[in-house]
This record gives C-alpha cells, structure tokens and sequence, in this order.
C-alpha cells in the first residue's frame, strides 16, 4: 500500500505541482498577467491485519487520505525591464503574522538559552 502512495505521490509532483504553481496567462485591465501559487499537498495511508486478544479483538483495517491547498501568491506583470512580480499582501500578511507569532514566542527562549 505504501509503495502505491509514493507512486501516486511522484506522479501527482510532476504532473499536478508545477502547472499549479504558475497558471495560465489572465487578461486584466487590458495587461496580461500570470498568476502563481504555492501549492502543497500530501497523501497517506495504511493497513493492517493484526489480531488482539482482549477486549476489543480487531483482524482487519485500512485506510488513507489526502489533502491539499493552494495559496494565492501573487502574479508577473509586465514591467519596463520585463517582467515584474507584483504580491498578493493578504496572502503575504496571512502567512507573516503566524510566522511573527512564533518568533516573537520562540526568540527570547533562544536568546536566553544561548546566554547561559
């Protein structure tokens, strides 16, 4: 089972992730632009075929999932010099502030830790 979720897995990376990441040309205003995204998923799995003796006797199982996400990250415009990445700041701000939080959590319990 665990060898089919890496197949699929490998597939789905080179299939599925680049053509995510940079869409298809978009007409805006006139401008076209280019639309990229961050995009992370993952696959898992399982099975089983144990016997427990107890309470609860189990001789079977399996299972699996997956998920994913894409996150908008900003798109490239054409610039004077070329082309111009221009960033989606909500996209940016929704992932800076967790990323401040836990610098601001972890940074004086690394600094203290380095001062002793």
């Amino acid at each position: 089972m665990s060898n089919n979720v890496e197949t699929l897995s490998e597939r789905m990376t080179s299939s599925v992730g680049t053509r995510l990441s940079y869409g298809d040309k978009v007409t805006i205003g006139g401008v076209e632009a280019v639309p990229v995204a961050l995009v992370s998923f993952g696959f898992g799995g399982g099975a089983g075929d144990m016997q427990h003796e107890g309470e609860h006797d189990a001789g079977s199982g399996t299972g699996g999932g997956g998920g994913g996400m894409s996150v908008p990250v900003g798109i490239y415009v054409p610039g004077p010099r070329g082309p111009r990445f221009v960033p989606n700041l909500i996209a940016l701000l929704t992932v800076s502030i967790p990323l401040a939080c836990i610098a601001g959590y972890s940074l004086p319990k690394i600094v203290r830790a380095l001062k002793k």
